[in-house]
């Protein structure tokens, strides 16, 4: 066989991506010529498929074909009939436990240490936490000025970053569901990256209530922290009061200074987003290198996106640490199985256009390559959505795949650094804390040569192992978090707006 024109993952698959564009009448082996013009990343079928028999790629059922296959097929979202999700019930738990991580090149960073002693900083920021999106237009003329006026004389700090979201007012305030837009706010105040230092800005009539943002920390709110916007008389008046308090807060963040700490002061969160066929060949399988190696060295790591793992759930189970871990994972499965029937969809609404162009057929394609992301460390934990880990290791936090939704999920929860992964390009960013890119192919870092940070498409090749990607970026993790190195997103401020999960009803 020519397996220089394409890639098969396991040797149970009967269909493999192709390279590069594949010709039409190209023949891989004996019996196997291309019947169509095969576009780079997608499937071709290296055996004879009989009607409603299965495709498998990683060893798994990605669908069942909808008519007789000959070898040298081309198959794609329109060949396949999706399969049955898997059972949730009496899932294995504990039997896949892995022991044998990949040795840390490195055991320290340089990171500012939070006062309760949790995870560490990795930037120094000054941050503007707002009660509801009504104030958003005073807060980012107030940061504009900030920037300008203030920044220059604190050069250890960073930035000032405004905490901006849709919520807060409009929407039925006191829902089951609406724990998850509360819980969410209220732990971005704990962000490690904002050193400790509270600074709200409310309107004066919203529903949620500066009381019940800072309902379990309620000695912040006084006015040394707090300002509402209906209490001032005119703009300049809101603008200075927002000033004056700025530059309290910035007096105290310019006192921060990194210090050597162990990687257990660590929390990375790994994402994927504009995901191809490759992106479980190369770039996710290179982070979940990486992400051993992190939890080895004693770090965090924080994995994510229900509908990208649900196909795959039962091989996660496997790697939970206790029956309690495999059960909250089924929890949280159910719960958005739940949230989607509500909708009318299921998990099968996941895949985009683009998606579907790089080559990843449905859903189950695209969740056993988004899984190889988490490595093969055991499963120590599992979060609702914005939820702060207790635990050190690898972590499974649930949150809805989108990754303008996903991204602030895990910085609630507290990463202070993101690698996210991607096959056909996204210039994704966050506010709060470093993104770092890698991509799934040569041509996307040729494309995008300074957007994206890391290339894993030599693994692709062959020109790389899946072992020197992945130590390539844990050596870039440690770089971006310890302040020696800037993503391409953070030198040019490519952050998005910040989407709030809300799963509660607007009014």
């Amino acid at each position: 066989m020519d397996e220089s024109k394409y890639v098969k993952v396991n040797k149970r698959d009967n269909v493999a991506i192709a390279l590069n564009d594949i010709p039409k009448g190209t023949q891989l082996a004996p019996g196997v010529i291309a019947r169509h013009d095969i576009p780079q990343a997608h499937k071709i079928t290296l055996e004879p498929i009989a009607e409603n028999g299965a495709v498998i790629r990683y060893g798994v059922t990605l669908g069942y074909v909808k008519r007789d296959t000959p070898a040298g097929s081309w198959i794609n979202e329109d060949s396949l009939v999706l399969p049955v999700p898997p059972a949730l019930d009496e899932m294995e738990w504990g039997c896949d436990i892995a022991t044998d991580l990949p040795e840390p090149v490195a055991s320290t960073w340089e990171g500012y240490p939070a006062a309760d002693d949790g995870f560490a900083g990795t930037r120094n920021i000054l941050a503007i936490h707002t009660t509801v999106q009504c104030v958003t237009g005073v807060v980012n003329v107030a940061v504009d000025r900030i920037r300008r006026e203030l920044l220059p004389s604190y050069p250890h700090v960073d930035d000032v970053v405004p905490i901006n979201h849709a919520y807060g007012c409009g929407v039925a305030i006191n829902a089951p569901e609406a724990k998850v837009p509360i819980r969410a706010l209220r732990n971005l105040l704990r962000h490690p990256n904002f050193g400790g230092q509270t600074m709200i800005v409310g309107l004066g009539c919203e529903k949620l209530t500066v009381e019940m943002l800072l309902a379990d920390q309620p000695e912040l709110n006084c006015a040394d922290n707090v300002i509402i916007l209906q209490e001032h008389r005119g703009f300049e008046a809101m603008i200075e009061a927002i000033l004056s308090m700025a530059r309290q807060k910035l007096e105290r963040l310019e006192r921060r200074r990194r210090e050597s700490l162990p990687i257990s002061k660590l929390l990375v969160g790994l994402q994927c987003g504009g995901s191809d066929a490759f992106s479980g060949v190369s770039a996710n399988p290179s982070a979940g290198y990486a992400a051993d190696m992190l939890v080895a060295a004693g770090g965090t790591v924080l994995f994510s996106e229900v509908t990208e793992v649900r196909d795959g759930v039962y091989l996660l189970a496997r790697r939970c640490v206790s029956k309690s871990v495999a059960d909250r994972l089924a929890e949280e499965m159910r719960w958005y199985d739940t949230y989607l029937e509500l909708g009318g969809v299921d998990r099968s609404a996941n895949p985009t256009p683009g998606n579907k162009k790089g080559g990843l057929s449905n859903i189950v394609e695209k969740a056993m390559g988004s899984i190889a992301k988490s490595g093969t460390s055991p499963i120590v934990e599992v979060l609702s959505p914005a939820e702060r880990p207790r635990e050190h290791g690898l972590i499974y936090a649930a949150t809805p795949a989108s990754d303008i939704v996903c991204g602030p999920c895990q910085l609630a929860s507290g990463i202070g650094v993101q690698v996210f992964m991607t096959g056909r390009g996204t210039p994704y960013g966050l506010a709060a804390a470093p993104v770092l890119k890698l991509c799934s192919r040569n041509e996307m870092k040729e494309q995008w040569f300074d957007i994206i940070d890391i290339n894993a498409g030599p693994v692709a090749t062959g020109e790389k192992t899946i072992a020197e990607m992945g130590t390539m970026v844990f050596r870039k993790i440690i770089e971006v978090a310890s302040g020696r190195d800037q993503p391409y997103s953070e030198r040019y401020g490519l952050h998005n707006d910040l989407c709030i999960f809300n799963p509660a009803p607007i009014t």
